[in-house]
Formats: structure tokens, C-alpha cells, sequence
């Protein structure tokens, strides 16, 4: 069987172009997905502390839910990500929000002034772009002196069944693995040290990891399914792709290994974030 494409190697507008492609999705789960992330939010704005009128930057937004959360503590919020179709999307949530505004930006080449930031958001994001490092840099750049800086990223793929039994089925199913190698996933900076390091090199201080729990809760695998795949970007490219038998066997890998999270209310499927946060210094 040949295997279908989920990236075009380092084609970085193709690789942004299915992250729109699969907006329809995120536009039908954004409450699910900051209702799931809800405390993950607040221990962002927690070590964050924006403050009221202070100018707040949320990158790769999707349904633009961290930003909006700060937003309701007095900030000026930008909504950013990469795909045009998720800034709709999050202009849509914030409709009618005073001081929050939206742009289309680059997360490795983020077209804003230096210092222009006092703090800068990210859930979930980082870990997809190709260049983390680059990333970094570019957050301590739009930061001013003094601003924060919160990072949320998956731990490690064995400690995250909710999502690692899709992938793990999808790369049973074509017999490769999935992500591909040289794609970035949601799992490659699951290493805390790693994500510190990212963050240490880009110049930023005070640089802490922490953990923090983000089960997966549905009322049944049906549910669950339908929802994760329409979340995860390229691999819904992926299944929807693959001729119907094909998606059938991948689909029944997925329901056995679902199976051992079986609850008399439905899936309860273990996840763990990683929280970084960081900040720049003082000095100009």
C-alpha cells in the first residue's frame, strides 16, 4: 500500500495550508477543546499575570480560547495563528469583545514590532512548527523587557492514550510511522529539558516546566473518534484519504486499544500537558 501524504517534507505553506483545511473542525469543538484546557488557561494566566491594559499576544490561537480568557482580565489581546481560517474563527468567538483584535501570523516569523508585547501565549502550538527554536527567539523578540511568556505542550506520547492510540493505529494501518519523520507532531517537545532548552536558548530567564493532568473524557468511542481526528490537522488529511476498508481496520485498531479506557460513563483517556513559562529580562 502506498502511503498517503500528510506533509510535503519542508514545504512550510503547504504544511500551513492543511492547518486551514481542517478549521471546519476546530470551528465545531473550540468550547469542547478550552472547556477540556480550561485549567491548563488559568495556569497560563496564572504565571503569566497580565494585567489590565497590558498588551497581550496569543500565537497558533485556533478558537482563540487563551487569548479570550485574558482578554476578560482587562488586556488588549491579539488572536494570532497561521491559517487565515482559524483567526475567522476566533474573530467570530471574540465578536463583540472590546481590545481584542486578530491577525494571521507566523509563529517562527512573527510580523510585529520588537517589545511591542507584555505577554505572549501559547497552547498547544509551539510543538508543531518546524523550528521550535526559531519560535522562541521570535517570542523573546516581540516581548518587552520584563514580559512572560507560557508555552503548553504534550508530554510524552505513552502518557497521552487519548491521542497516541490515533496515531499509533494510523501507523499500523500504512506501515510507517505517523507523524513521518521530519514532520513536526504534537508530541516532539514531550521532553521537559528539551522545551526548557528551546526556550534557555532563545535568550529567555527564569525558565520553568511544570505538569499538569488534561484527561479526555466522551460518552462514548463514537464521540471521541469523531472528535480527536477532526482536531488533529494532517492526519485528518491522512484518514481522509484512505480507501473505505482501510479507514475501517484503522478505525477497529482504535477501538480495541480504547477499549482498556472503557468507564460505566464512557472513555476516560489520560493526558498530560507540559506548562513552560519564561520571561525576559528586565534590562532593555
Amino acid at each position: 500500500m502506498s502511503t498517503p501524504s500528510i506533509a510535503a517534507g519542508p514545504d512550510r505553506t503547504h504544511f500551513h495550508a492543511i492547518w486551514g483545511s481542517v478549521a471546519g473542525g476546530w470551528a465545531e469543538h473550540s468550547d469542547y477543546v478550552d472547556a477540556r484546557g480550561a485549567h491548563v488557561t488559568e495556569a497560563m494566566l496564572d504565571l503569566t499575570a497580565p494585567r489590565r491594559g497590558e498588551r497581550v499576544l496569543e500565537l497558533a490561537c485556533g478558537g482563540g480560547g487563551v487569548g479570550l480568557a485574558a482578554a476578560e482580565r482587562g488586556c488588549e489581546v491579539v488572536l494570532s495563528d497561521v491559517a487565515p481560517e482559524m483567526t475567522a474563527i476566533a474573530a467570530r468567538r471574540a465578536a463583540g469583545r472590546a481590545g481584542v483584535s486578530t491577525l494571521v501570523l507566523d509563529l517562527e516569523e512573527i510580523a510585529q514590532p520588537d517589545a511591542s508585547y507584555d505577554v505572549v501565549l501559547c497552547r498547544e502550538g509551539l510543538m508543531l512548527t518546524p523550528d521550535p527554536g526559531r519560535a522562541a527567539r521570535e517570542i523573546a523578540r516581540v516581548l518587552r523587557p520584563g514580559g512572560r511568556v507560557a508555552v503548553a505542550v504534550w508530554a510524552a506520547r505513552e502518557r497521552n492514550p487519548w491521542l497516541g492510540i490515533v496515531l499509533d493505529a494510523a501507523s499500523a494501518q500504512i506501515g510507517a510511522p505517523v507523524p513521518p519523520p521530519g514532520v513536526p507532531g504534537p508530541f516532539s517537545l514531550s521532553d521537559p529539558d528539551r522545551l526548557a532548552a528551546v526556550l534557555a536558548e532563545a535568550g529567555l530567564e527564569d525558565v520553568a516546566v511544570s505538569q499538569l493532568p488534561v484527561p479526555a473524557r466522551a460518552a462514548s468511542f463514537e464521540e471521541w473518534w469523531a472528535r480527536t481526528v477532526a482536531l488533529i490537522g494532517p492526519l485528518a488529511r491522512l484518514l481522509g484519504s484512505l480507501p473505505a476498508p482501510a479507514a475501517e481496520a484503522l478505525r477497529a485498531r482504535a477501538r480495541a486499544s480504547a477499549r482498556h479506557y472503557e468507564t460505566p460513563a464512557g472513555l476516560e483517556l489520560p493526558g498530560v500537558t507540559l506548562l513552560a513559562s519564561a520571561r525576559t529580562s528586565t534590562r532593555s
